[in-house]
C-alpha cells in the first residue's frame, strides 16, 4: 500500500512548478529534521532507562489553555491585603 502511494506522489511531482517543488522540499526537510530529533530523543530515553538512571520517562501532558476571566471584588485590592497580612 505504501509503495502505491509513493508511486502516486512521484508521478504528481512532474506536474508541480519550481516554486511548489521548493516549498515541498522545505516541508520534507523540516519533517526529516523533526523525525530525526524524535528518534534521537527516544534513543536517549531508552539509554537512560537501560543504564538505570531513571525508571520511566514521563511525558508532559499538554492541556488546552482555557481562557481566564477576571473577577470583580469589592474593597481594596487583594495584593494590598496580602502585604498587610505579611506584616
Amino acid at each position: 500500500m505504501a509503495r502505491i502511494i509513493l508511486n502516486q506522489i512521484l508521478e504528481q511531482l512532474e506536474t508541480l512548478e519550481i516554486a511548489e517543488l521548493q516549498q515541498l522540499n522545505q516541508t520534507i526537510q523540516k519533517y526529516l529534521a523533526n523525525k530525526e530529533e524524535t528518534v534521537k530523543q527516544a534513543a536517549f530515553h531508552q539509554d537512560l532507562i537501560d543504564s538505570g538512571l531513571v525508571k520511566q520517562i514521563k511525558h508532559p501532558a499538554y492541556e488546552a489553555i482555557t481562557e481566564r476571566r477576571l473577577i470583580q471584588i469589592e474593597g481594596k485590592p487583594v495584593s494590598e491585603t496580602i502585604i498587610e497580612e505579611r506584616r
